[in-house]
């Protein structure tokens, strides 16, 4: 677990300064580099050049009921999840633009190793790697390999765990052991990224990957965790776009399923 955390801190480190004229470069660079994308994309489709302009930039990013920052927080996370790379850098750019913290970034990733694989979090860990040293994101702005914990709630771990245990322990000891030690008593509890943000970036993940068999049970932790039900349709929306129409529609029953029951 240490090693893994002390790898993304290695390749995140950077020495590059960050100078304030530096800083409106970077802000320049991405400016054109939006411009030369839509120029690209209107060489090839000038159709998917207008919804990506009109639709997409013009209309879905300004939605009121999720906020840009939780926007770059859903659309990083379907983008690991389908190990979707060659925008990557863009997103991220425009996360930090959105609010989104570098150290947020690091615990996005390190997050998603566990949840979409750890090659899929090692491909977005090259494209960060660049963003952050153009921006002069220095290692002391991301989290420790080792941090003390936020508290753990002992009586919904204990159901959590016995559940998995009854469930799942003569099948893959392994599996239930690891999920345990080091996915719930020690990953979600890291405190460099929100309990809310961390459950936004697992529904997200799940349901970008087809993933919906454990969809209740993450969006109920998302929703306990302070993520509203106008707050988790918009993310769906958000999905529809990044994930796909398919991957969305898939998971609308499950959604729906714990929207009513948490209503009544």
């Amino acid at each position: 677990m240490k090693i893994f955390f002390a790898v993304v801190i290695l390749l995140f480190s950077i020495t590059v300064s960050s100078q304030p004229e530096k800083k409106a470069a970077m802000q320049k660079a991405d400016e054109t580099q939006a411009t030369s994308m839509l120029a690209d994309i209107h060489a090839v489709s000038p159709a998917l050049e207008r919804y990506t302009r009109d639709r997409l930039i013009g209309e879905l990013w300004k939605r009121p009921d999720l906020s840009p920052r939780d926007r770059s927080i859903v659309t990083l996370a379907a983008l690991i999840a389908r190990n979707q790379t060659v925008q990557m850098g863009y997103y991220i750019n425009l996360a930090l633009d959105n609010g989104v913290k570098p150290s947020e970034i690091a615990e996005i990733i390190t997050h998603l190793a566990f949840y979409s694989g750890w090659e899929n979090a090692m491909s977005a860990v090259v494209s960060a790697k660049d963003v952050f040293h153009r921006r002069g994101i220095t290692p002391d702005q991301l989290p420790p390999a080792t941090v003390e914990l936020l508290p753990l709630n002992e009586a919904a771990e204990k159901q959590r765990a016995a559940s998995v245990e009854q469930n799942f322990g003569s099948v893959a000891a392994g599996v239930v052991q690891y999920t345990t030690d080091i996915l719930f008593n020690d990953l979600w509890l890291r405190p460099g990224l929100a309990p809310r943000d961390r459950s936004l970036v697992t529904v997200s993940a799940l349901i970008a990957a087809g993933q919906v068999a454990q969809v209740t049970y993450h969006l109920n932790k998302a929703m306990d965790n302070g993520l509203t039900q106008r707050e988790a349709s918009e993310m769906l929306t958000q999905l529809a776009f990044y994930a796909g129409w398919p991957n969305v529609f898939s998971a609308l029953p499950v959604v729906k399923d714990v929207f009513e029951k948490r209503n009544r």
